[in-house]
């Protein structure tokens, strides 16, 4: 019998996966490698003083630090918040990283702020990295996903700066896949991305559209159980200092260098 040559056998459609699978294993092995060495230079997480080099991540840990204190709805005080970023780092810098969210999110950054900053930092990166890639590869239905999930040029960003495009990315995949399925758990995914409401704004019209009652019913309930929530643990003044703050925020947004 014989036997066929397997480069000859491949199909071109396991030719395609074979080449993905290695462009996105390549990826992530470069991004490692650039992460690595930026830390060895001292250029990413600990500058060459020892301090900490801001990024996104430190307005979350700021905002807890300030629900710690007993402070929440200081978190949306320009000043305040900017106060605890400085102390944080260990020295003052021009950036400003401001904390945008409802607070509801502040469940989020609290339990973090009761960490040192660097272990904070990798705890958030230990859980929402693999919640992201395991949404990825439940959408893709193969391990494929999981290399696709951690070649994404993004991936390299957020872990670079620490930003919660994994927890966003994992939560509206969640959604995704839930939706036909398990209706319900869809719809408390949906209501945790209320954390970013701009994120959500289309759902709502295409499940009233599809008429996916239970999913928008659980989302909405989820949505107001973790405002209601909010308000017990951070205060009614927490919401009247975010509904303030959002024109600021916007002014940022809109002033700030493209």
């Amino acid at each position: 019998m014989a036997v066929l040559d397997p480069a000859v056998a491949a199909t071109p459609k396991d030719r395609l996966r074979h080449s993905l699978e290695l462009i996105g294993f390549s990826l992530a092995i470069a991004y490692a490698v650039f992460l690595a060495g930026s830390a060895f230079e001292r250029v990413w997480l600990i500058d060459s003083l020892g301090g900490i080099i801001d990024n996104d991540f430190i307005g979350v840990w700021a905002a807890g630090r300030l629900v710690l204190e007993g402070h929440p709805a200081a978190a949306y005080d320009w000043g305040l918040h900017r106060e605890v970023e400085v102390v944080v780092a260990g020295r003052d810098f021009g950036s400003y990283y401001g904390w945008h969210y409802p607070p509801t999110f502040l469940f989020a950054a609290a339990p973090l702020a009761t960490l040192p900053y660097l272990a904070a930092w990798a705890v958030w990166l230990a859980i929402t990295l693999p919640a992201y890639v395991t949404a990825v590869r439940a959408i893709i239905g193969e391990r494929i996903g999981i290399v696709l999930a951690l070649g994404f040029p993004g991936v390299l960003w957020n872990i670079s700066v620490g930003q919660n495009g994994f927890l966003t990315a994992a939560v509206i995949g969640g959604t995704l896949v839930c939706l036909e399925r398990r209706p319900l758990l869809a719809g408390i995914c949906l209501g945790l991305l209320t954390y970013k409401p701009q994120f959500g704004l289309l759902f709502p019209l295409v499940l009233l559209a599809d008429r996916r009652w239970s999913v928008l019913i659980a989302a909405s309930l989820t949505a107001a159980a973790l405002a209601v929530a909010s308000i017990a643990a951070f205060g009614l003044e927490s919401w009247h200092a975010f509904f303030a703050w959002m024109p600021v925020a916007r002014w940022v947004v809109m002033c700030s260098p493209r």
